[in-house]
This record gives structure tokens, C-alpha cells and sequence, in this order.
């Protein structure tokens, strides 16, 4: 789709010989005129950065908030979802590769290709149908949805969209929740924060060698990010996909679940999600019961109060129960909210407050 003027983007200096480095995310591209950042659509034009999806979406649906996952945060409401195209990872596992990846893939490389080298693919072609944030929050609001979800791609990669939508969605009395991979610098987070009410950050390994092999970024910048959501008063909960042979090792998922404990505190929901092959890991095997029940079990043994299971209907594992007691006090079937037994965020048997943002 050919496209008119271009919307300057945010977080950028300009530097000698025409490029910019960009200083929205921890990857900092210094980008040559003409070119894209490892995110895909945001391109030096004439010495600015420009952002080529700041006024169009390649999705918008409403879903369930349990499906980002959220199960702290307004249960059993419903979240307007909108994303761009782009990415600034290139997770080898995505499950919306062609959303996330799709600026950095060409017809004939795709999928086996990842990062297209900036300036071969056309600079101004990007899919995705125009829109405005007044024109997504009165979607949002016709729809009677609780809050607006940035979320199946990256919204670092689409800030400036997701910010000015946030910030009508929140003049509308509505909520803002991000899904993200946390690979954000500190000044974005702290721009978008007032407006946020909820993240969840897909906290994809504890190893660094993990990030830079799989991922094609850095742990540390992650876990900066998760620490200030949390600091900036952001509720927040961490999704771990549980990958066989990758990042399932009991030592890293007891690393992993200490910190949350550490820094976080034990009321922070952990969801250990079931890996499905997809993208270039299309030959691998699913994520067997028995490991998600172990990693469950290494974050209770850890200290974490509420630790549930992805993508494993079988195994019972939405059901939110009481740290002090035991009594079940949300009860759930996949992403449907079955029933919600708390009274005033608190159990309604030993009044022990259960961590979250209930209304």
C-alpha cells in the first residue's frame, strides 16, 4: 500500500552523513538513509526517522483478557486488540511470524529467512488498513470493552500509534494493557507508563545465550523493563514459553522463578506456556505436560503464589486459588471465566487479598 507523508517518529538522534541511531528499544540501529531498523518499519527518510505504522493496523479484534494472558486484571472482561506489523526480535518460535516478521521477509526467502538487510525490501510498502486512536477507542467503547490490548506483534515497534490510543483510551474511562517482550528502553516505558494499567512480558528465558541465539536480543534490557513496569505502579504478569531442550532445564526455570519472587514479589502470576512448532522451529515437539507441571511446581517451591499452565487444557492449571487458604476463588475453562468468588479482591473464606486489579 503506497503511502503519503510519514509520521516523524519518536526517540531518535541524528548523526553525521545523514543516519539516525534510534533509541526506542536497546537494539539503538544506527540507520543509513534509506534504510529500516531490525524492527522493520522505521526508516531514515532524509535524515529523520520516520515510522511507517503509525497510522494503520494489520489487526483489530476484541478478545477475552484472559487470552493475553491476564488473569489478575479485570477478569472475565473483554480487551479491543490491535496491532501493527513488525518486530524488534526475531524469535525463531513466533507464532504470529508473519505479522511480527513480515517487514523483514521476502516472498521468496520466507519463512526460512528472518531479518531482510535494511534498504532491499521497498521502503513504503506496508500492510495494514488506516486508522486513528479516536477511530480504535470508539471501536473499543461501541464494542463495551474494558480496556484496549497493544498486543500479537510488538508495541514498542508501534509506539507512537499505541501511545496517542492510549492516551484517548484512557480519556474514555477505558484501560490500556500491553503484551510485550519487554525489549524497550527506560525513557519509552516511562512515556507510555501513566497511561498503562496493565503488561504482561513474555519473559522468554533467564539466559542470555538463549536471547542472542533464539531471539536476536539481550536478557539484562528485559529484566530492566520488568523492574520499572513494576516500579511505575504498571500491574504486571510474566508468560514463559516452556520450549523442550531450549530453556526447560530445571536450574534456569528455578533461576527464572527466584527472581520473579526477588524482584517482583510472590503475588506476581507466572503463566509456563506449552510450546507448539512454528516458524523455523516447525520440526521441533510440543511442550510435554510433565514439564509444565514441573516448572509449576519449581515456582510454588520458590515461593510464587499463583503459577498457571498455557495452551494445556487438560491439566486444570487457569484456576486461581487462595495463597492462604487454598479455596478456589476464580475458576476458568481455557479463556472463558467460569466463576469469580472474590469479594472486594480478597477470598471469601479467610479474607486473604489475592494480588491483582479486580475492578
Amino acid at each position: 500500500m503506497e503511502r503519503g507523508l510519514l509520521r516523524r517518529a519518536l526517540f531518535y538522534e541524528e548523526e553525521a552523513d545523514g543516519r539516525v541511531r534510534c533509541t526506542l528499544c536497546p537494539h539503538e540501529c544506527r540507520i543509513a538513509p534509506g534504510h529500516r531498523g531490525a524492527c522493520g518499519v522505521r526508516i531514515n527518510r532524509g535524515g529523520a526517522l520516520v515510522t511507517l505504522v503509525g497510522d494503520r493496523v494489520i489487526a483489530q479484534e476484541v478478545d477475552p483478557i484472559e487470552k493475553k494472558p491476564l488473569f489478575h486484571f479485570l477478569p472475565g472482561s473483554t480487551a479491543y486488540s490491535i496491532a501493527t506489523v513488525g518486530c524488534n526480535l526475531r524469535c525463531t518460535f513466533c507464532q504470529n511470524w508473519e505479522m511480527s516478521q513480515g517487514p523483514k521477509l521476502s516472498e521468496r526467502e520466507a519463512p526460512a529467512f528472518v531479518c531482510l538487510p535494511v534498504g532491499r525490501a521497498p521502503e513504503d510498502t506496508i500492510p495494514g488498513l488506516p486508522t486513528t486512536p479516536a477511530a480504535l477507542v470508539h471501536r473499543a467503547v461501541a464494542r463495551r470493552c474494558a480496556s484496549v490490548a497493544y498486543t500479537y506483534t510488538e508495541p514498542t515497534v508501534f509506539f507512537e500509534l499505541a501511545l496517542d490510543t492510549a492516551a484517548a483510551a484512557k480519556a474514555a474511562g477505558l484501560r490500556n494493557v500491553f503484551v510485550t517482550n519487554g525489549f524497550t528502553a527506560p525513557a519509552a516505558i516511562r512515556m507510555v507508563a501513566p497511561y498503562l494499567d496493565a503488561a504482561n512480558v513474555d519473559l522468554k528465558s533467564f539466559r542470555d545465550a538463549f536471547y542472542a541465539r533464539v531471539c536476536g536480543g539481550r536478557l539484562a534490557p528485559v529484566l530492566d523493563a520488568i523492574r520499572l513496569y513494576r516500579e511505575l505502579g504498571v500491574w504486571i504478569e510474566l508468560t514463559t514459553l516452556v520450549i523442550p531442550g531450549l530453556n526447560d532445564s530445571e536450574a534456569e526455570l528455578r533461576d527464572l522463578a527466584a527472581f520473579i519472587v526477588r524482584e517482583l514479589g510472590p503475588g506476581v502470576p507466572w503463566h509456563v506456556s506449552r510450546f507448539y512448532p512454528a516458524f523455523k522451529m516447525s520440526t521441533g515437539e510440543n511442550t510435554p505436560l510433565e514439564t509444565l507441571l514441573r516448572a509449576a511446581l519449581i515456582g510454588h517451591e520458590a515461593g510464587l503464589e499463583h503459577v498457571y499452565l498455557g495452551n494445556a487444557p487438560e491439566a486444570s492449571g487457569e484456576e486461581t486459588r487462595c495463597a492462604g487458604c487454598g479455596t478456589l476463588v476464580i475458576r476458568r475453562a481455557g479463556l472463558t471465566l467460569i466463576e469469580n468468588r472474590l469479594r472486594g479482591g480478597a477470598c471469601p473464606v479467610c479474607r486473604r487479598p489475592v494480588a491483582g486489579v479486580w475492578e
